[in-house]
């Protein structure tokens, strides 16, 4: 359940737009999320997909949705006058907040459908997104059995380790002053000139992921003091963390986070 908006304000009150300034000049454009270069080093943290336990299915999403559809156990979907059913293809994919769907679902690592399909964890060039795992899919559909990563955001389970991470090599510890930038895109917002910035403890992060105004982790979120700073792009299915080599290396050999280094995108 999103928290309360007045416990969210009192713990991470918004601040000053400029507040940012200092990644618009380092990163440039920030309407997705700032993306920060390493500082000096720097990990991708992989959004969690989950497989049910039963394994995948030979229907992928769009063919169940077709047949659905055929059988009269679902309505068509019009917008604008555009057949949105006829014109594109259902993913199986999401976009903002996930978390583990439930009991029958196990989490799927991205190495282990890596080895099981031939496809590369991310294909050398690319980031993290809807263009991995073309193996896995028909015709760009996932099958029915699985749940992917959604884009632009962090799944709840992982936000959560990576804070208590970012906590464990923070100067001080959950006293550690941070902010946290969102993008306008998660807010509909029209005015891109005003970044949304809050600031709060880091030790009250968690609460982050609840903003009612937004169904996402946040776009960025950075120490004070720069030591260490994170990007989660709206279009992407992983989040960029760049800070100190000893942090990186703790994500890297963390059990429950799956980061990867991407030397195209370091």
């Amino acid at each position: 359940m999103p928290e309360e908006p007045n416990l969210l304000s009192s713990l991470w009150p918004l601040v000053p737009s400029g507040a940012a300034d200092w990644l618009l000049e380092l990163c440039g454009d920030g309407i997705t999320g700032f993306m920060p270069p390493a500082m000096p080093d720097a990990v991708w943290v992989l959004n969690a997909m989950y497989e049910h336990e039963q394994g995948p299915a030979d229907v992928s999403y769009h063919e169940y949705r077709q047949a659905r559809l055929a059988d009269g156990s679902a309505s068509p979907r019009v917008v604008a006058g555009i057949d949105l059913d006829a014109v594109g293809v259902v993913t199986g994919g999401g976009l903002g907040r996930s978390r583990h769907p439930g009991p029958g679902w196990r989490r799927l690592r991205w190495a282990e459908l890596a080895g099981r399909t031939g496809d590369p964890v991310v294909p050398d060039g690319l980031l993290p997104s809807y263009r991995c795992f073309p193996s896995a899919k028909k015709e760009g559909s996932w099958p029915l059995g699985m749940v992917a990563p959604t884009e632009g955001s962090l799944d709840r389970e992982t936000w959560n380790r990576l804070v208590a991470i970012l906590t464990q090599y923070s100067p001080t510890g959950p006293e550690t002053w941070c902010l946290a930038y969102y993008n306008p895109l998660m807010l509909g917002a029209t005015d891109f000139d005003s970044p949304h910035v809050r600031a709060g403890r880091l030790g009250d992060a968690e609460i982050l992921y609840d903003h009612a105004e937004a169904d996402f982790s946040p776009s960025n979120l950075w120490a004070d003091d720069r030591s260490w700073v994170l990007c989660t792009d709206y279009d992407l299915w992983a989040t960029k963390v760049a800070g100190p080599p000893a942090l990186i290396k703790a994500l890297l050999d963390d059990v429950e986070i799956e980061a990867v280094r991407l030397p195209w995108a370091h």
